[in-house]
């Protein structure tokens, strides 16, 4: 397994976790991904498996009002163009081998509007999800399977850091989720395995919602 990220720290954390091995790379960067794949077919002899989870969601991306056109662009180049670069350049190994999977992560905010916008972000995760059902199509009869996992609000640094200093969008967002909870990392890795895995041999273009119900809620229980 190859673990990409930017930050040196986690990046080799997460490969130590798993016996694998960390690189070190932008995945905005044309030529970054490209050798990273290089190097994961150098080590390993094929790419079986893309999971393109880059993402970021900063404050200054908030309504169309106020947002500017550099945190547009920034949320963009990180959110869609990553995925567009890391599917561009694992597909043709994955050809080579007739067979392969890729799971983008996407957003519940993909299928749904929000009052809280964070447009950058929420435009970015619908062209993730749109991308990731066309590649599915478009692929499939090679034995390339895409799917956008679309996760409703995970606990995790970034979204406490966000909701712990803004309380009352916390708690506007939650009171929308059925299972009244948010999702915990592990519960998200799991459904990855799944997408990665045999089991899910069938699916492919699909639109994968690990949301707690807020997709299909209108009142939600009190």
């Amino acid at each position: 397994m190859v673990c990409v990220d930017l930050d040196d720290v986690s990046g080799k954390n997460a490969a130590a976790e798993v016996g694998g091995l960390f690189v070190q790379a932008d995945v905005t960067d044309e030529d970054a991904v490209r050798a990273m794949y290089d190097t994961a077919v150098a080590e390993y002899g094929s790419v079986d498996i893309a999971f393109n989870n880059a993402g970021i969601s900063p404050p200054d991306d908030d309504s169309i009002l106020t947002t500017g056109i550099d945190a547009w662009r920034r949320v963009q180049e990180v959110n869609l163009t990553s995925v567009y670069l890391c599917c561009k350049y694992a597909i043709p190994h994955m050809q080579r081998q007739g067979r392969g999977s890729i799971i983008n992560t996407a957003s519940f905010v993909a299928v749904m509007g929000a009052a809280t916008s964070q447009i950058s972000y929420s435009a970015s995760k619908g062209g993730v999800l749109s991308m990731s059902r066309e590649l599915g199509v478009q692929f499939g009869r090679e034995g390339i399977r895409v799917n956008a996992l679309c996760p409703g609000p995970v606990n995790t640094p970034l979204l406490q850091e966000l909701f712990a200093k803004d309380p009352e969008r916390a708690a506007r967002r939650l009171v929308h989720v059925p299972l009244g909870r948010f999702a915990e990392p592990d519960e998200l890795a799991a459904a990855v395995a799944f997408l990665a895995s045999d089991d899910s041999s069938f699916i492919t273009a699909s639109t994968f919602l690990v949301d707690g119900g807020i997709s299909g809620a209108y009142v939600t229980p009190v």
